[in-house]
């Protein structure tokens, strides 16, 4: 069994966010919720990747779910 680019992607999301709000990544990736993506069960994907937030030069905040 694998990560899938998906699980993958929530890793990195989860790195980027400890490093700019200079936290423990160890609590969100516990936080990490795991489903399989197939009937193969193959590759694991996150339910539950973390949000980032992040202010435009316009003072705009984004994040995930506003961009979908």
């Amino acid at each position: 069994m694998v990560l899938s680019d998906q699980a993958l992607g929530a890793v990195m999301l989860a790195l980027q966010k400890s490093l700019l709000e200079e936290s423990d990544i160890i609590p969100v990736l516990k936080g990490f919720n795991f489903v399989v993506t197939d009937d193969s069960q193959s590759e694991l994907v996150v339910t539950n990747p973390p949000l980032v937030k992040f202010e435009t030069e316009g003072g705009m905040i984004l994040n995930d779910e506003e961009n979908n």
